[in-house]
C-alpha cells in the first residue's frame, strides 16, 4: 500500500492512514490538527543521565535529543531550535557555564529556557546559573514531578502565558 506525503500551508505534515508513524518531533496533521511533540535538548555527557532524562520525558510526550559536551550542544541547538534545554555543568571539553554564556549571548538561541540539571553545590552554582542566564536549577538525581513542574513553568513563561 502506498503512502501519500503532503505539506500543508501550516507546516504540519501528514503521512495517509499512518500519520505520527515514526515522525516524533515533526508537525503532524491527524484528524485535521496538527500536533508537535515540543523538542528538548538535553546537553549531558554521561549517557546514563541521558537516558534516564530522556525516558522521562518521552512518558511525558516530549522529543529529547542529545548533546554529550560543549561543541556538540552549540550545534544541535541551532539544528533543532529546541523549547527548552536542560544543561548539565560538568562537561568535558569546557564547563557547562561556559556554554550557558554562549548559548544566552546567541541572538539566534537566547530565548531558549536552559533549565540546569546537575550535581555541583546547589548553594554556589545556582547562583551563578540564573546570572547567566538559567530558567531554573535542579539538583541530581531529578524526580520526575520536579522536572516536569519545571519544564511546563519555563514552557508556559516562553509563550507569553504567565506561570503559575
Amino acid at each position: 500500500a502506498s503512502t501519500s506525503r503532503y505539506i500543508d500551508l501550516t507546516g504540519c505534515m501528514g503521512l495517509g492512514s499512518e500519520a505520527g508513524v515514526g515522525l516524533e518531533g515533526k508537525g503532524i496533521i491527524r484528524n485535521g490538527r496538527c500536533l508537535v511533540k515540543q523538542k528538548i535538548l538535553i546537553i549531558d555527557d554521561s549517557v546514563d543521565s541521558y537516558q534516564l532524562l530522556s525516558t522521562m520525558l518521552q512518558a511525558h510526550n516530549f522529543y529529547p535529543v542529545w548533546a554529550a559536551d560543549g561543541m556538540q550542544a552549540m550545534a544541535a541547538a541551532r539544528f533543532h531550535h529546541p523549547q527548552a534545554i536542560l544543561l548539565d555543568l560538568g562537561l568535558p571539553g569546557g564547563d557547562g557555564f561556559v556554554v550557558l554564556e554562549r548559548l544566552k549571548s546567541n541572538l539566534l538561541l537566547s530565548d531558549i529556557p536552559v533549565i540546569v540539571v546537575t550535581v555541583r553545590d546547589r548553594q554556589e552554582a545556582e547562583e551563578k546559573a540564573r546570572r547567566l542566564g538559567a530558567a531554573d536549577y535542579l539538583s541530581k538525581p531529578v524526580q520526575v514531578d520536579e522536572l516536569m513542574a519545571s519544564l511546563q513553568s519555563v514552557l508556559a513563561t516562553q509563550d507569553g502565558v504567565p506561570a503559575a
